[in-house]
């Protein structure tokens, strides 16, 4: 029973750990695509607290929208899965709002650190050149 139970809390940290991963990659994608747009805002006086606020920003409105989406296709599909739960009722709104919560906090962690190399670039190296922006 004991290693089945380490085998659980296993597999879910290596959920955790992928679902991190992924939207990290997402997240710093999308900075990297808007690199030239946050260049012009910050030479025209955007601080880095408001460009760090934009990347996080954008970052919660994705995982807020993924959230959503996904909340209403689990709230549809709940009762084709009701023999896969154990433990929970099938409309159990503090394992909906758990599992959102978490979820949304995985996203702000993952969006943290591209969102932090948005607000760190030199905003001339990002004007001038496309492929390569330097951290200052």
């Amino acid at each position: 029973m004991a290693n089945r139970k380490k085998q659980r809390i296993g597999q879910r940290l290596v959920a955790r750990i992928l679902a991190c991963v992924g939207l990290y990659g997402v997240v710093s994608y999308s900075v990297a695509q808007r690199m030239q747009e946050i260049g012009i805002r910050m030479s025209l006086g955007a601080s880095s607290t408001k460009v760090l606020g934009l990347a996080l920003g954008n970052a919660l409105r994705a995982a807020c929208g993924g959230v959503a989406e996904g909340l209403a296709s689990a709230l549809g599909l709940v009762r084709y899965l009701k023999s896969m739960f154990f433990g929970i009722q099938p409309f159990d709104p503090s394992t909906f709002s758990a599992v959102s919560l978490l979820l949304i906090s995985i996203a702000l962690q993952a969006a943290q650190l591209p969102a932090r190399r948005a607000s760190a670039i030199d905003p001339i190296a990002a004007l001038r050149d496309e492929g390569a922006v330097e951290v200052r």
